[in-house]
């Protein structure tokens, strides 16, 4: 099943490390972000799993709920979480939950299988996908990477600002965009709404004469 930006992401319900769980009632009014890992136990989804859980605190302040999943079991999850917290040096309550996706239904719904990665079984494992989903359910942001690549988790929180940010203000974020920086207004704001709406913004002057690079400080 494919799910492109804009479609309302489905609702399921699966068992997590918090228990049994209803993903459009866990989201409440939140943004979420759905995010796999191939396996338990395993390298590179230990330092991925261990640093979601120390930007808990940076999610929270963005009013973001993370849920992460993988085809283990729930005990199998709970155990491995004693590993991420040594080596990612943290303790207390864990700061979200893990789906066990054990039949692999949700991984197969999503698309989020690698034919590459199998288990012991031959089974193929989930990939490190990433979907952003805003309080609206509406699917905002996909990303696919493969198992042998770590995700930057710096950079969902980049594309988490510019995801909030763009969602109530007329503009567009330019490339390597950080929080603070200056922001692009958008097309389909005539010159004279952008007098008013950004009374700061300045346009750059380009060969063609077309006035269409148009900057303004970050928005409020």
């Amino acid at each position: 099943m494919g799910i492109n930006l804009g479609d309302v992401f489905p609702d399921f319900k699966a068992d997590t490390t918090k228990g049994e769980i209803s993903f459009h009632e866990f989201l409440g009014d939140s943004w979420g972000i759905l995010f796999s890992h191939p396996a338990d136990y395993t390298p590179v989804c230990t330092t991925e799993l261990g640093e979601v859980n120390k930007l808990t605190k940076e999610f929270e302040k963005r009013n973001v709920k993370p849920i992460a999943l993988s085809c283990d079991p729930v005990a199998s999850h709970k155990g491995w979480i004693a590993d991420i917290q040594d080596f990612s040096k943290s303790s207390g309550d864990w700061g979200y939950p893990i789906i066990a996706d054990e039949k692999r239904e949700l991984a197969i719904k999503f698309g989020m299988l690698d034919p590459e990665e199998k288990d012991k079984a031959g089974m193929p494992l989930t990939a490190r996908a990433v979907f952003i989903i805003g309080p609206d359910k509406k699917l905002k942001l996909s990303l696919l990477y493969p198992a042998s690549t770590g995700r930057n988790f710096d950079e969902v929180l980049r594309v988490l600002d510019s995801l909030q940010l763009t969602a109530y203000k007329k503009v567009a974020t330019p490339v390597n965009w950080q929080q603070g920086g200056n922001c692009m207004v958008l097309p389909s704001v005539t010159p004279d709404d952008a007098k008013t709406l950004f009374p700061e913004h300045y346009v750059q002057d380009l060969p063609s004469g077309k006035q269409y690079m148009r900057f303004t400080p970050q928005p409020k």
